[in-house]
Order: structure tokens, then C-alpha cells, then sequence
């Protein structure tokens, strides 16, 4: 999860120390992503919605070239303070033109930024323009079937908000998640000229520490969380 709906510092402070080390981002979503991109150096990668930054200095060290943008200004500080005074990195929003050349970037990501979106064209569109053609674009929004399963009053054909609490290191915010069907998502895909590469359910890192795992009477290593895209942007 990226946005917070209360922009303090306290709040982005606390969300960005519960990204380093929880289960969901640090050991579930950040290697699936690095997984799924597989060898990326000297390709340049653009993070929208990058946060303090983990993803970019994770690419970074495996060779790529990154550049990174949050709606955040506190976001951004700590980013630069992990990457560095010269890093690319922009306060920009990602529902708005965003400020890079056409084509400038081999591979984007929207880890966990699309699924607080209504609407996901404008977002889409801009991603396209500035990847190469055949550039990929890689997508985790929270797993659609999770309305099904914990609310079941929403609609899943619709694309509806839901707020709910989230507790960052002992400090508490509301976010609101637009939930929409898989159907919708592939929808939106391909109505701004990406092809579907790739779907996926991962299982969590190999080096998740057990005690952060949760019970279950099966395998604890999987469950019903995000779900990962692969995009290539059509020429």
C-alpha cells in the first residue's frame, strides 16, 4: 500500500518504517516485483507512487537506471535521503500529466497505487506514453476477490470505494480502496494499448521471518492478498 489518506509527517513516518520490515511490502510485494522484472541492468525504470523508495534502491543495486515520483513532498524527502541529493525523483501525481519525455523508460511500476483510483484511463494513458514500445509495465492492486470474501455487501461487478483502517507502526489511517472486478482491470488494460503478459499470485519470500507469518492450517506462505500484472505496452 502506497497513499495514506492523512498527509502529516507522523503518519508518513510511520508508514514508511511499517514498509521496511512488514509482511505485505518488505517480504511479500517488493521480491514478487523484483521476480517478475527478473534482470534489469541498464534498463531505466520509472516507480510511480514510489514511496520512501525501497523498490528504486532495490533496482538500483541490481543495475537499473530509476526514477521515481510520489504525490507526497514527505515521501519524496525520505527517498531522496535513502538514494541521494542527485536521485530522479519528482513530487508528481500520478492522475495528472506526468513530467517525463515520451518513451523515456524501458519498464514503470504501480505497485500498490492504482487500487485507491476511481478512475485508472488518465493513470493507464500516461504510463503508456512514456514507456518504449514493448516497455512493461508491472501493476499490484489488492486481489479482487477480497470483497467477495471480507465485504460482502460490495458489489463485485461494481467499482466501489471502501475505507478502511490500517494501523503503520501503531499509528492509524483511513484509506479508501476502489475494489473492481478482474474483468474491469483487463478492461482498462487493453483499452490504453497494454497486453497482459503475466498474472500472479505469489507466494511470500523464502526469507519471510516465520513469526510474521499468519496461521492457517495449510500453507501460511500463501494467501489471498495482492494481485501482480505484467503489462507490454503496444507500439
Amino acid at each position: 500500500m502506497r497513499p495514506i489518506v492523512r498527509r502529516d509527517v507522523c503518519v508518513v513516518h510511520a508508514y514508511a518504517r511499517a514498509n521496511e520490515e512488514g509482511l505485505f511490502n518488505r517480504w511479500y510485494a517488493r521480491p514478487a516485483v523484483l521476480d517478475l522484472l527478473g534482470d534489469v541492468a541498464g534498463r531505466r525504470i520509472v516507480d510511480a507512487g514510489c514511496g520512501s523508495g525501497p523498490l528504486l534502491a532495490d533496482l538500483e543495486e541490481r543495475g537499473a537506471s530509476v526514477a521515481g515520483f510520489d504525490a507526497s513532498p514527505a515521501m519524496i524527502r525520505l527517498a531522496r535521503e535513502r538514494l541521494g541529493a542527485e536521485a530522479d525523483l519528482e513530487v508528481a501525481d500520478l492522475t495528472q500529466p506526468l513530467p517525463y519525455d515520451d518513451e523515456a523508460f524501458d519498464d514503470a511500476l504501480a505497485v500498490l497505487v492504482l487500487h485507491y483510483l476511481e478512475d485508472w484511463s488518465r493513470p493507464l494513458a500516461e504510463l503508456r506514453r512514456v514507456l518504449k514500445p514493448g516497455g512493461r509495465l508491472v501493476v499490484v492492486v489488492n486481489h479482487p476477490v477480497i470483497p467477495p470474501v471480507l465485504y460482502p455487501e460490495l458489489d463485485y461487478f461494481a467499482t466501489v470505494p471502501n475505507e478502511e483502517e490500517y494501523d503503520f507502526d501503531g499509528v492509524f489511517a483511513t484509506l479508501t480502496i476502489w475494489y473492481r472486478s478482474l474483468s474491469a482491470m483487463s478492461d482498462s488494460f487493453t483499452a490504453e494499448g497494454f497486453r497482459i503478459l503475466a498474472i500472479s499470485e505469489p507466494p511470500v519470500s523464502p526469507e519471510t521471518p516465520p513469526e510474521l507469518l499468519p496461521p492457517s492450517e495449510s500453507d501460511p506462505t500463501r494467501f489471498i492478498g495482492f494481485i501482480f500484472f505484467v503489462l507490454e505496452a503496444g507500439s
